[in-house]
């Protein structure tokens, strides 16, 4: 197995070549599942064309461009979580600071160098992941996570969101999680998958500039409302 530093995806990797790097990083995350390189470069290895569509269509809108031009990052080490916490409780700093506290977990870091705008997408949706927790509503325990990966799949056609998707209903149907039946869960999650296809793309916002902003109002802007 590659060193995290050494394991990385060339430039205009062939498929087969990011299939590979892939299967790599999917073997090394089974061991050390929040390593925050193996994750962002299993997540290039699979997005990468699908960025860069995303970026070509950033590009064409005025708020795109500043956000790709200035590449705001939202790492731990640019979140001052004990200032958001003391901002107004439901507005989106609060609670993502509250977030963090009650579930025991820490913002995501990476070191990797973005040297395109691929790479800067690619580490943009990574630190969204904990976002969209607290703006589309769904739990962190494993059905509201497959519920999460089911909103993004339908929001942005991910192929890392359909594996984990898949992977998770595979092992919810063997070990159903938390007393949801299968029905249920099906129903949950495709509920979820239309939510994220009929909502805005989010990965364009510009979310540090809205940590004074009510959670609901955010909600309304950029996600569809959830069916019962």
């Amino acid at each position: 197995m590659p060193e995290t530093q050494t394991l990385s995806l060339p430039e205009n990797a062939s498929l087969f070549t990011r299939l590979s790097v892939a299967r790599q990083c999917l073997k090394a995350l089974r061991k050390d599942p929040t390593n925050p390189t193996y994750g962002q470069v299993f997540n290039q290895s699979l997005n990468g064309n699908l960025y860069a569509t995303l970026a070509q269509a950033l590009w064409r809108s005025e708020e795109g461009r500043r956000l790709l031009t200035e590449r705001p990052s939202l790492q731990g080490k640019e979140l001052d979580l004990a200032a958001l916490e003391r901002l107004p409780e439901g507005t989106l700093g609060h609670d993502l600071a509250r977030y963090f506290q009650d579930n025991e977990i820490s913002p995501f870091e990476t070191t990797l160098e973005l040297k395109t705008d691929v790479d800067y997408i690619s580490k943009r949706y990574r630190e969204t992941h904990d976002l969209l927790h607290v703006l589309t509503g769904y739990g962190t325990d494993v059905v509201g996570e497959m519920e999460l990966q089911a909103y993004v799949l339908g929001n942005l056609r991910l192929r890392t969101s359909a594996l984990v998707l898949t992977n998770g209903t595979v092992h919810h149907f063997k070990e159903p999680q938390a007393g949801v039946g299968r029905s249920e869960y099906l129903q949950r999650v495709w509920a979820a998958f239309q939510r994220g296809r009929v909502s805005p793309r989010f990965l364009g916002f510009r979310f540090e500039e809205h940590w004074s902003t009510p959670v609901a109002t955010l909600r309304a802007r950029l996600c569809a409302p959830a069916q019962a």
